[in-house]
Parts: C-alpha cells; sequence; structure tokens
C-alpha cells in the first residue's frame, strides 16, 4: 500500500471569506481530508467551517502539535500515512511552517518517506514585503524580537546595521499585545531616516500597510494595539 501524502495548508490570516484569499485547488484538497494537525483545536475547526469543510466537523479526526510537544509525539502524527491516508498539516495563521512548529513534522516526513506537497495561499511577511517598497531580492526574516526591553534595543540595532551594510530588509514580528511596546523601541532607537513598514491584518478589511521614515512615524504613531501586525525595516 502507497503512504498518504502531508498537506502543508495555509489557513486566514484576517477575517473574510476563505474563498476571496485562498486559492481554488487548497480549498478544494482542504474539504477532501478527514485527518488534520493543528497547534490547537479550536481554532483549526473554526478555520475549516470558514473554509467550507462540507462534512460533519465532529467526524474529523485532530492531532495536537505545538510548542509543547515532544519528538515522542511526533511518529503518531503522521501513523495514519501508513494506511495511505492523507493528512492536512494547518497553521495557527498563514502558512505552515514559518514561523510555526509545523518544521518538526515535515522533517519527519522527509525522514519517513511520506511525500509533501505545500498548497499555496497567504503569508504575511511575502505580502508585506511585497508591498513595503523595500528590497525584495536579500531579505531576512527574524520572528519574534526579546521581550525584555534591553535585549529587544539591542537586537533592533542589530537589525538596522544589518539593513544599512548589506542593502537587507529586515522583517520581524510581535504578539499584538505588544505590538505598542516595539513600536516605541523602534522609534527611539533608529535612525530618523531609517524606513519602517507596518503591515497590519493583512487581507482584512481594516488591512493597512504603510512605509514612512522613523521621524515621520513619531508624528503620526499607528494604531496598532492588539492588531496582528508585521514589521519591515530598511535603510
Amino acid at each position: 500500500m502507497n503512504k498518504g501524502t502531508l498537506y502543508l495548508i495555509p489557513s486566514l490570516l484576517s477575517e473574510g471569506k476563505a474563498e476571496d484569499v485562498i486559492p481554488a485547488r487548497t480549498l478544494s484538497v482542504l474539504r477532501s481530508l478527514d485527518f488534520f494537525i493543528a497547534e490547537e483545536i479550536r481554532t483549526a475547526r473554526r478555520f475549516l467551517i470558514r473554509a467550507g469543510i462540507g462534512k460533519p466537523i465532529d467526524d474529523l479526526t485532530f492531532m495536537v502539535f505545538n510548542e509543547h510537544s515532544t519528538e515522542s509525539d511526533l511518529p503518531e502524527l503522521l501513523s495514519c500515512t501508513a494506511e495511505g491516508r492523507d493528512v492536512g498539516l494547518l497553521s495557527e495563521a498563514g502558512v505552515p511552517c514559518v514561523a510555526d512548529p509545523g518544521s518538526r513534522i515535515v522533517a519527519l516526513a522527509h525522514a519517513t518517506g511520506i511525500r509533501v506537497v505545500p498548497l499555496t495561499g497567504p503569508s504575511s511577511i511575502l505580502l508585506a514585503l511585497m508591498a513595503s517598497g523595500f528590497n525584495g531580492q536579500d531579505f531576512c526574516f527574524s520572528g519574534y524580537l526579546p521581550s525584555d526591553k534591553i535585549l529587544r534595543v539591542k537586537k533592533i540595532r542589530e537589525l538596522e546595521r544589518t539593513a544599512r551594510e548589506k542593502d537587507q530588509t529586515q522583517i520581524f514580528i510581535e504578539t499584538p499585545y505588544r505590538n505598542l511596546h516595539l513600536f516605541e523601541s523602534l522609534v527611539s532607537v533608529c535612525h530618523p531616516d531609517t524606513m519602517l513598514c507596518i503591515a497590519t491584518e493583512i487581507t482584512g478589511l481594516n488591512e493597512s500597510i504603510e512605509s514612512k521614515t522613523i521621524s515621520n512615524w513619531k508624528k503620526s504613531p499607528p494604531d496598532i494595539h492588539k492588531r496582528p501586525a508585521i514589521f519591515l525595516m530598511y535603510h
């Protein structure tokens, strides 16, 4: 018997219709699956309903894998593929395995001969980079910056220096409730002429993407408290 396939399924970044953001083929594959791996079952169930799963949600099998999972949890997640069943790996938002723990599952799939198929969908990193006007030829995604203020400031200085010396766009994110802390650090540390793009609620009804100098951001601080945002720096 042939092994099943591991599908990497992007999810929505903001509120709205799945059909407006997720390609038809991705939705078609998603709707054909009965087994899913997710970070949080409640979020996964809500997304599948919005995506028009078309079958009773209680008939689906959900397996949890997140930052608290251990290596010993991994084999069981892909055990259904040995019976020829396909499984979908979901992200909490955006694409799996990018700023997401799912890469460990994908690594195991490769190691055990399971076919891996990435499906297209929204990535806040690439969408923000596309809309920023910054260097899209050479960029670096650093994930979350340190929550400690002193370490955060040190990291921001490092990123700004790299952006200037390498002509490289620096991309990073923050937990929505700490967005303003990050913004305050950025405008207090960075050179006035350094460019900062803040992309908020990408693909949503309240989407906002603005690229301005630090000096101009100081004059008009953004409304980003508790809103999903991604930050890009360029010099």
